[in-house]
């Protein structure tokens, strides 16, 4: 009889078991099906239909038809042979390279700034996340009031100091609205590189610049050695992010430019823009689209496995 009572405490013992495991599986079923249910609708949907659309002959008149007949690459092959399109993609190249410098270089200088204990630091860096914070609509109208060639205070200012009588074209030439649109964009980026870059050196044990300081390093030798090696990690993620982010900014030149003058300011992102929202090619802007997250995540993978190899070393 113990025996029969003890085989029945432990099937009792192990049904309690399953089901407890039972709901604790349910529960975490519970919190994932809802997200994956959010990523498929909100991100694999648009993603999947994109793809397809680039393929098709996808107009106004679709939406009245429903016909959007399948042209296979033909959009592909359309888009990449355009001239405009070589030169959107010099563009994008020199608008990501110039944007993603100048962010980093201010914000990693912003960040080791910041490191020093000072008077009003804190309001300092608070009032640092401003250009982050404001809609990127409003920091480009803005910047077009600023910089505008003969009322802006940016010509103004320089007119008062006499360092040019006539103004600087930042809006209207074809070489200095490029590099208003890059000057535009490091400055709303500036802060996201800071508060990362700020948050790592955070992390940095003080006792190794302390060890540094005794075998008689200075703040160069001590960046260095100490700084930039802790640092690499957190460099290489706000490098991709940023490249990411970047390739991809259309409020920006739209606002400020409107991707000229002369298409001097044409991204691939802003020709994708227009052929969908101007032209209403949906095909062709779907393709565009495509070619520009192809280009996104080229980088993010190349990127990613020299950084992984340069850490195995």
């Amino acid at each position: 009889m113990g025996t029969t009572q003890d085989d029945g405490t432990v099937a009792a013992r192990d049904r309690a078991v399953a089901r407890a495991r039972f709901w604790e599986q349910l529960t975490h079923w519970m919190f994932v099906v809802p997200a994956a249910v959010y990523l498929l609708l909100f991100f694999g949907y648009p993603i999947v239909k994109n793809i397809v659309m680039s393929f098709q002959q996808y107009t106004t008149t679709t939406f009245y038809t429903g016909a959007a007949p399948f042209v296979g690459l033909r959009n592909y092959a359309e888009i990449l042979s355009s001239d405009l399109f070589s030169q959107a993609l010099l563009t994008t190249a020199l608008f990501t390279a110039g944007s993603i410098l100048g962010q980093f270089v201010l914000g990693l200088a912003f960040a080791l700034f910041f490191q020093h204990r000072f008077p009003l630091g804190g309001v300092l860096r608070s009032l640092l996340l401003l250009p982050w914070l404001l809609p990127l609509v409003v920091s480009g109208t803005t910047w077009k009031w600023m910089l505008d060639p003969d009322t802006g205070v940016v010509n103004d200012a320089l007119r008062h100091l006499h360092l040019s009588s006539s103004g600087i074209p930042w809006l209207t030439g074809t070489s200095q609205a490029l590099v208003s649109v890059i000057l535009v964009n490091i400055w709303v980026g500036i802060p996201f590189n800071t508060t990362i870059l700020y948050g790592a050196l955070q992390d940095i044990p003080p006792h190794l610049y302390e060890a540094a300081r005794l075998d008689g390093a200075g703040p160069v030798t001590s960046f260095r050695h100490v700084t930039w090696p802790l640092l690499r990690p957190v460099v290489s993620v706000v490098l991709v992010l940023g490249v990411v982010y970047t390739v991809k900014v259309l409020d920006i030149i739209l606002v400020v430019t409107g991707g000229g003058p002369a298409n001097a300011t044409e991204t691939i992102a802003t020709q994708s823009y227009e052929l969908s929202f101007q032209q209403f090619e949906f095909g062709r802007g779907a393709a565009m689209s495509n070619v520009l997250i192809l280009i996104s995540l080229a980088f993010a993978l190349v990127h990613l496995r020299a950084n992984r190899r340069a850490r195995n070393v």
